[in-house]
């Protein structure tokens, strides 16, 4: 991937003027409806059609699915197209950052996709659109095409591992950087939020926007309050490029 000048860790924040709620924000979607948590967590999907049923209408009801990337999405392209070495680490799961134009290979999705599904038996990845034709069309619970399994979201639910190997390169990404701009993240969600702390200790310049404090702010150079959509924009223009 070579040496990124600039990484980007990216979460739910990021997207909130696009439409998309955050989890854990003030409004965030567990503060108003702490059950919708079950809805994510894998073993109760797994053991319950019931919870699947319900993800399955958050998922085709979501407005994740009709969202158009912000300026804070159009910021981060327009500083990779500046010719800067960017890669973005991303906590979020709604493909928004590559519909902005930015290249699917500079990036890594911690959390998976919800642009996808899954079999949990058989691996099998199909469309999440796909799915989502066929719980429109009477299906509660569409099962794997290929095997007969239980379908998921190509997401890392609570309850499951993040892959590996993703992890690993986000690890080296944020050890080579030299600045690491951590926004619309809580850095409360580990291993991602680990993130932050290897980017400082190996020298890099650690930024952070956040609405919200973090617990790694003590570690920045700079914590930014103000909203994203302005903030982010600004901030990227006027990153040291040498």
């Amino acid at each position: 991937m070579g040496r990124p000048l600039v990484a980007i860790l990216s979460g739910a924040g990021l997207s909130t003027d696009s439409g998309i709620p955050d989890y854990r924000g003030p409004n965030g979607l567990w503060r108003r409806d702490p059950e919708a948590e079950r809805l994510v967590t894998y073993s109760s999907y797994l053991a319950d059609p019931d919870i699947r049923r319900r993800s399955w209408l958050m998922r085709r009801d979501s407005p994740a699915v009709k969202a158009e990337p912000n300026a804070a999405h159009h910021a981060i392209v327009a500083l990779e197209r500046s010719g800067v070495p960017v890669r973005v680490i991303t906590q979020n799961v709604d493909g928004l950052q590559q519909r902005a134009g930015f290249p699917e290979r500079k990036i890594l999705e911690l959390h998976g996709s919800a642009r996808a599904v899954s079999c949990t038996r058989c691996h099998a990845r199909s469309s999440m659109d796909e799915a989502l034709a066929r719980v429109t069309a009477g299906e509660p619970d569409p099962a794997c095409e290929a095997c007969g399994g239980i379908l998921k979201a190509a997401t890392v639910m609570f309850g499951e591992r993040l892959d590996p190997e993703v992890l690993a390169r986000a690890m080296a990404i944020a050890k080579a950087c030299r600045i690491l701009v951590a926004v619309g993240t809580t850095l409360q969600v580990q291993p991602a939020a680990s993130l932050a702390g290897l980017a400082s200790e190996g020298g890099a310049r650690l930024v952070i926007v956040n609405a919200d404090p973090t617990p790694y702010d003590p570690l920045a150079d700079q914590v930014v309050r103000e909203p994203i959509g302005t903030a982010l924009p600004r901030l990227l223009r006027e990153l040291p490029r040498d």
